[in-house]
């Protein structure tokens, strides 16, 4: 027996070294041989992996949607006063400028008085020579009276003397009418703020003659703190627009800041010589507690005029998704399905499904889903359903909407127990 296993060890010795001296002389060919099957192999695995399909996935998540209507228009002060002078001359004082702050009163300019002081002075002392000769008159007819007493032939007398008094009663109220009109004259000249506010423009100088009624020399904001933005929708939009709507705002020179307002009135503009249709502009009521908005300044305003709070939507891009070259399987044979604005594509499984649905509120970028079948195919089966959309070739962590079993929403539903990849 010991023979024979010497025997055995003998040969199995034999061929061990017989092998080890072939692969020696052949290693070479052996490496290039597995190396180009290594390459053919990650070649053939490289072209079926960009050959499969890649998707982005974006969850069907609940939100707000709004539509608004785009316009653009000025920021105007909500009530101004214009100032101008009622009389005529020449500006002797300047007391307010550009931003002033003024109260209710306060003097802003000073027309020269003297010509109107002296036609004061002329009425007043025509008022007091005919209020003096009135005194007179009137002491003639009580003298007349009383010797008429024991003289009845002077009854003409006193009567015509009566009459000379009314005459004098008469003239000394024309004058005390002159010198009142002179003395509101005089008053004019002191050119006024109406009203407390903020002095807007100043459309004269010192030294400059005006005309009564002329154009306006100030402009007041009555209240600088409200302001209100006219903005001119289009014709195809202004009827969507009611008092009351929200509007968010940027203001050109304030590129950083949205502003809040609400539409107060809705009136027709004036008409434009360009065109014959009616226009309509829409009064923005916003507040300027911090004085930061200015006369002037061109605003962007979007009107919300329709809006909806937790709904399910999706991007507007996952309604124009069509997969060019993969398998689909549409859920619906209806013919609203046919329609990439009906119907969106979900993931089942790795392959992209057709949803039928029916949309609501579009506000540009989202879409509200009205109806739609979201749940997976097995009742009491709970999954995510993620909605597709198109995306460059790329790795993509798929993302989940909220869970749905049996048709129903379900929430506070435990996350799944393992991420998916789309390739």
């Amino acid at each position: 027996m010991a023979a024979g296993r010497t025997g055995w060890l003998g040969l199995w010795q034999s061929a061990r070294s017989n092998l080890s001296s072939s692969l020696k002389r052949h290693w070479f060919t052996v490496s290039v041989i597995a190396l180009a099957t290594a390459g053919i192999g990650a070649a053939l695995w490289s072209f079926a992996a960009a050959s499969l399909p890649r998707y982005v996935t974006v969850a069907a998540a609940r939100g707000t949607i709004s539509r608004t209507v785009a316009a653009t228009g000025t920021v105007n002060p909500a009530r101004t006063i214009v100032v101008g002078a009622s009389i005529s001359g020449t500006v002797q004082h300047l007391a307010c400028d550009y931003d002033s702050e003024v109260k209710a009163g306060q003097l802003c300019a000073k027309i020269d008085p003297r010509p109107y002081q002296a036609v004061l002075d002329q009425y007043s002392g025509q008022l007091l020579r005919d209020q003096a000769i009135l005194e007179k008159d009137r002491a003639d007819l009580a003298r007349l009276r009383r010797q008429m007493a024991a003289n009845p032939l002077m009854r003409r007398q006193v009567t015509d003397q009566a009459l000379i008094v009314s005459r004098d009663e008469g003239t000394v109220k024309l004058d005390q009418a002159l010198v009142d009109s002179a003395k509101l004259n005089l008053g004019y000249t002191d050119i006024v703020a109406p009203a407390d506010g903020t002095v807007l423009t100043r459309n004269v100088s010192q030294g400059q003659p005006v005309a009564a009624n002329s154009a306006a020399l100030f402009t007041i904001a009555a209240d600088p703190k409200r302001m209100e933005v006219d903005v001119a929708p289009r014709q195809g939009e202004v009827g969507a627009v009611r008092r009351g709507d929200a509007v968010t705002m940027t203001i050109e020179g304030i590129p950083d800041r949205i502003f809040h307002g609400t539409v107060s009135q809705i009136r027709r503009a004036a008409p434009s010589p360009q065109t014959a249709a009616p226009a309509y502009d829409a009064v923005i009521g916003i507040d300027n507690a911090d004085l930061v908005l200015k006369p002037g300044m061109t605003a962007a305003a979007q009107i919300v005029v329709d809006q909806k709070s937790d709904v399910l939507r999706v991007p507007d891009q996952a309604l124009q998704f069509a997969p060019a070259s993969a398998k689909v399987q549409s859920s619906s044979t209806s013919a609203e399905s046919s329609s990439p604005r009906n119907q969106v594509w979900v993931m089942r499984g790795n392959v992209p499904v057709a949803v039928a649905v029916v949309t609501g509120l579009d506000d540009g970028s989202f879409t509200e889903i009205a109806e739609g079948d979201f749940a997976p195919r097995r009742p009491g089966y709970c999954r995510r359903e993620p909605v597709a959309e198109r995306q460059p070739a790329g790795r993509a962590l798929k993302r989940y909407s909220p869970f749905h079993c049996g048709g129903r929403l379900v929430r506070n539903a435990s996350r799944p127990s393992r991420k998916s990849w789309l390739m």
